[in-house]
């Protein structure tokens, strides 16, 4: 394996037997003596643990002891060598959290001062926070709106017939538009997406380069605004690589949007010698274990344990102020704001910033994460 270019001051590192697996994990600072400064970090796709290397440095600056796992799936972790037709069962959402618990307690911490998702990492996030907040004990979920725990269950429906429960046909409609459209995870669940971009025609590197592009500050066409519902309608209003055209893969999708070698040159967040460490790394994985995620995984019918529960730590919501994935399901940012966190501090949108948030606007991010965390540690040290 390639070496990681890393700053000066994080580490790498793999634990053995977490969870019945090995965890890749870089960190920089170190524990403090009350065990009591410990910040997770998780990435989203397609990302790694190393996405976080702008913004570890300035959280360890400020006394935390900072981890990023490559999650499970990715990178040098467990299941990277997966095929879509495996058991999805080490996939599911609570053995993740279970990875999470198993990979702080490893490390002899008791308990998070934060965990910090972005992606599909603030699903993983969300989900750690709502389901141990005794372990979890603040959350900031950036650039996607966690959806919560399913509604509550069916209620008084022996006394009182329940409603016919109308069914979703929002891909019908999409494929009803001029041109046919698609949802970009119902894509991700198929069995053609790993190939499609891990063997994509303009080759790995223009593959990845445009597709962090795309979703970047850097794209011009980035300009986001809320939808007014879960519309087919409204839905077409996103960029394509979120609602593709239907008969088109995302190698196809982003290529237009390949940017040109003086773009290149200007990309300061993500420049050739970065982006060469992802595609070590994806070239030997391919993107099956990442692409896990987005699948309707049956062993996820155990989260209606949680049915009806918030979050109950504190909370915020950080994104890019040119990233659509804030607005990509009409309504959720407002379900953060207005109940499903019962102790919400506040939206921070950070300028000049797109879907990447923490690598294209380090400096920003890092402070805002500075500004939550040493809040709410000093609300803990004062009960």
């Amino acid at each position: 394996m390639n070496m990681i270019p890393l700053p000066v001051g994080i580490r790498s590192r793999v634990l053995q037997g977490i969870n019945s697996g090995n965890f890749h994990l870089l960190e920089a600072g170190a524990q403090s003596a009350d065990s009591n400064n410990l910040v997770l970090l998780i990435h989203g796709f397609p990302e790694l643990a190393y996405s976080w290397r702008k913004v570890m440095l300035p959280l360890a600056a400020a006394g935390y002891h900072v981890i990023a796992p490559d999650i499970r799936g990715y990178g040098r972790s467990a299941n990277t060598d997966v095929q879509y037709s495996d058991d999805l069962r080490p996939f599911s959402t609570l053995n993740k959290i279970q990875d999470m618990m198993a990979l702080v307690a490893s490390l002899g911490y008791g308990s998070v001062q934060a965990v910090i998702g972005h992606d599909q990492g603030a699903t993983l996030a969300g989900w750690c926070a709502l389901s141990r907040p005794d372990i979890f004990k603040s959350v900031a979920l950036m650039s996607s709106p966690f959806r919560g725990a399913p509604a509550a269950l069916p209620f008084n429906t022996a006394n009182v017939p329940a409603a016919a429960i109308k069914p979703n046909q929002i891909s019908e409609e999409l494929a009803g538009l001029s041109p046919a459209r698609k949802y970009y995870q119902h894509y991700f669940a198929t069995e053609a997406a790993n190939k499609n971009m891990w063997q994509a025609e303009q080759g790995l590197k223009k593959f990845l380069r445009a597709y962090y592009h795309m979703k970047s500050a850097d794209w011009p066409a980035n300009i986001p605004f809320k939808l007014k519902g879960l519309l087919a309608s409204e839905w077409g209003k996103l960029p394509r690589y979120y609602v593709m055209d239907l008969d088109l893969g995302m190698a196809e999708t982003v290529l237009p949007a390949t940017p040109s070698s003086q773009e290149i040159n200007a990309c300061q967040w993500l420049p050739d010698n970065e982006l060469d460490f992802y595609i070590s790394e994806y070239s030997r994985t391919g993107f099956q274990g990442g692409l896990q995620g987005y699948r309707n995984n049956p062993y996820d019918k155990d989260l209606a344990l949680f049915s009806g529960k918030k979050i109950e730590v504190p909370s915020t919501f950080i994104s890019g102020e040119k990233d659509w994935g804030t607005y990509q399901t009409p309504g959720g940012l407002e379900n953060l704001e207005d109940g499903l966190c019962t102790k919400y501090q506040g939206t921070h949108f950070v300028k000049n910033a797109g879907h990447w948030v923490q690598q294209e606007q380090p400096d920003a991010t890092a402070k805002l994460l500075i500004q939550f965390i040493a809040r709410n540690n000093l609300a803990l040290k004062n009960k």
